[in-house]
């Protein structure tokens, strides 16, 4: 279990690199609806009862709540998570009720939705654009090196001089990609296309598995083909260079979500390793031991998370709400309101269901039940 001065650390470090996201997401909501003439209530960072706050010479409620989970924009006319307009709606007058958000067109709410989840990869393509300015953009050859003895490499023929071309019909055009996508497939046969002096050859090969531990002491399992590349190279390239190689990183890290969480749909992958709040708190905390370069790097991974979790069409999520856009725009007209009601319901079970899983892996990882098993037995 966590020492009392780990959890202080944790809860610091879920708020420094937690807090700063969830506002920039709600900012982005704030921003695009304000761009539009919609009017803000109330701009919220954490739920709950409000700390302290202040009101705005445009009579948006800016408040600070005590639980430092998550937060939202109350617009006008909307009341609240499942996106229902408020009845006295109707009998606004038109000028107030253009200031609204049900006032506005289904592209502008679109975009207003769109906007939360859209601003955190915003920012993920910034943090990394700063990382290739300042050290340069990794673009090592996916040229193979040296092969390790008896290795799954070398099983599948591959030699030393031999480039990468494609794994599973997936192009690959540098190491960093080649390790990526094999470190989170262990023991997951994958067939690789290998340029051997002018030639195309197709491989077969199925990566070892490794029990490591990562930065943070955390185990994880790991593939390992038994490849090492040549030395590591790092170009300077000009902004457009640079933003298009951060948002290829941005990109290349929604891939790798993607596969890790269809590896623990069609169970590939133990479900264990899904973590929630807890440990996202325990990450952040240990994280924020390593200095601030750690914690910038972990703040775009952790942003690319949120926007892409807040896309998923679960409604309550804005990926929900974007789905019933979708339709309403397909179909040309909205919802009926029972089935609105029953799709948050159902959404709801499903968010709550989730967490409650998750924070039970948290405390598992945490040995909670470890130890209650030491006491019972």
């Amino acid at each position: 279990m966590m020492a009392v001065p780990n959890i202080l650390l944790a809860i610091f470090g879920f708020i420094v690199v937690i807090g700063p996201l969830v506002f920039l997401h709600e900012l982005g909501h704030y921003f695009v609806g304000r761009w539009f003439g919609v009017h803000a209530e109330t701009f919220s960072i954490g739920m709950g009862r409000e700390v302290t706050g202040w009101t705005d010479k445009r009579g948006t409620r800016w408040r600070v709540s005590l639980l430092p989970l998550g937060g939202y924009v109350k617009f006008a006319g909307d009341m609240g998570p499942a996106g229902r307009t408020d009845p006295a709606w109707q009998a606004l007058p038109e000028a107030e009720k253009a200031r609204t958000f049900q006032g506005k067109p289904l592209w502008q709410r679109f975009l207003i939705v769109l906007a939360g989840p859209l601003t955190n990869f915003l920012v993920a393509i910034a943090i990394f654009a700063g990382f290739f300015a300042f050290y340069g953009v990794p673009q090592t050859p996916a040229l193979i090196s040296g092969v390790v003895e008896k290795s799954a490499a070398a099983k599948a023929g591959i030699l030393p001089g031999d480039r990468i071309v494609t794994i599973d019909g997936r192009a690959i055009s540098r190491f960093e990609e080649l390790a990526i996508y094999v470190s989170v497939r262990p023991a997951t046969p994958m067939a690789l296309e290998i340029e051997r002096g002018g030639r195309t050859i197709a491989v077969s090969a199925t990566p070892g598995v490794r029990e490591v531990m990562d930065d943070l002491g955390n185990p994880q399992r790991m593939g390992l083909l038994g490849v090492t590349p040549g030395l590591p190279i790092y170009e300077r390239r000009g902004p457009i260079g640079i933003v298009g190689a951060a948002v290829r990183e941005t990109v290349q890290t929604v891939r790798t979500m993607v596969d890790v969480i269809g590896q623990i749909v069609t169970g590939r992958r133990p479900a264990q390793e899904l973590g929630g709040p807890i440990q996202i708190a325990r990450y952040s905390g240990e994280t924020v031991s390593f200095g601030l370069i750690a914690i910038i790097h972990f703040m775009a991974l952790i942003s690319i998370n949120l926007g892409f979790i807040n896309l998923l069409p679960i409604p309550m999520l804005d990926g929900g709400h974007l789905l019933f856009y979708t339709i309403e725009g397909v179909f040309r007209r909205p919802l009926p309101e029972r089935a609105h009601d029953w799709a948050f319901r159902s959404g709801l079970a499903m968010l709550l269901g989730f967490m409650v899983f998750v924070t039970f892996n948290d405390l598992g990882s945490l040995g909670l039940w470890r130890t209650l098993a030491g006491l019972i037995g």
